[in-house]
C-alpha cells in the first residue's frame, strides 16, 4: 500500500521567476521507466487513472481538456523528454492562462527524474499574496501522488471526492501545504507572511463547505 506522507518528501519543491512570471516546480523521481511514465502522461486511458478523464485531439499544436480541470494546447511534444502545454483555468482564459511543463530524465536503476514547473505570467498578486504557491502546489502533489500510485500499480477504487475527505488524505494536504509554505519563506517572503498563506490556503482544501 502507497505511503501517503512518505510521497511527500520524494518531491523537491521550489518557486521562482521568469520575468514577470511565477514559476512552481516539482522534482521527484518515479520507479518506471522514462517512457513508461511518459505513456502515463500521453495516453488518454491512463491520464484518466491518475489525473482525470481526458477529451481532445492530443497531439502537438492540438487541444485538450480535462473533466472538471484545466484546459489547452499541446505547445510542445518530443518523446519521451519533454511535453509542454497551456493550461487554462475557468472561465476567463485572459487571466487564468498559464503553462506547464513536464521533463522527463533517465535516473539510475531504470528510474526516471520526473520535474513539473507550472509558469503564471497573469498571476492576480491579491490573490497570490493571499494563498501563495500552495494553491496550485497542493493540486500538483496529489496529482502526483496519483501518479506514484498509478506507476505502482495501486490504484484506489473509491470514488476520488470520497477519497479526499479521508484522514489520510487530509493529512497528506496539510502536509503538502506547509511544505509549500516552507518553499515560500525559502523564496525570500518573510515567515509570518508565507505562514499566513500557508494557512489560508490548507483550511480553503480541508474544511469542509458550510451546509446549505
Amino acid at each position: 500500500m502507497i505511503d501517503l506522507l512518505g510521497q511527500l518528501s520524494e518531491a523537491h519543491r521550489e518557486l521562482g521567476t521568469r520575468g514577470k512570471a511565477r514559476t512552481v516546480l516539482l522534482r521527484r523521481t518515479y520507479a518506471a521507466t522514462p517512457e513508461d511514465v511518459w505513456d502515463a502522461c500521453t495516453k488518454p486511458d491512463r491520464i484518466a487513472r491518475w489525473l482525470g478523464p481526458v477529451e481532445g485531439d492530443l497531439r502537438l499544436g492540438g487541444r485538450y481538456q480535462i473533466e472538471g480541470n484545466a484546459g489547452g494546447e499541446i505547445l510542445r511534444c518530443d518523446a519521451p523528454k519533454l511535453l509542454a502545454v497551456s493550461w487554462v483555468f475557468g472561465e476567463n482564459p485572459a487571466t487564468n492562462t498559464s503553462e506547464v511543463a513536464v521533463t522527463l530524465s533517465p535516473a539510475p536503476g531504470g528510474h526516471t527524474e520526473f520535474q513539473l514547473e507550472h509558469t503564471g505570467v497573469d498571476v492576480d498578486p491579491e490573490h497570490w499574496g493571499k494563498y501563495g504557491p500552495g494553491a496550485v502546489g497542493i493540486g500538483w502533489d496529489l496529482s502526483l501522488l496519483g501518479l506514484a500510485a498509478h506507476l505502482g500499480g495501486e490504484e484506489s477504487a473509491q470514488d476520488p471526492e470520497e477519497l479526499l475527505q479521508t484522514p489520510g488524505a487530509l493529512e497528506f494536504m496539510k502536509r503538502s501545504g506547509q511544505a509549500w509554505g516552507a518553499a515560500h519563506e525559502a523564496a525570500g517572503v518573510s515567515h509570518d507572511e508565507a505562514k499566513g498563506a500557508m494557512e489560508r490556503t490548507i483550511a480553503a482544501y480541508t474544511e469542509a463547505p458550510p451546509a446549505e
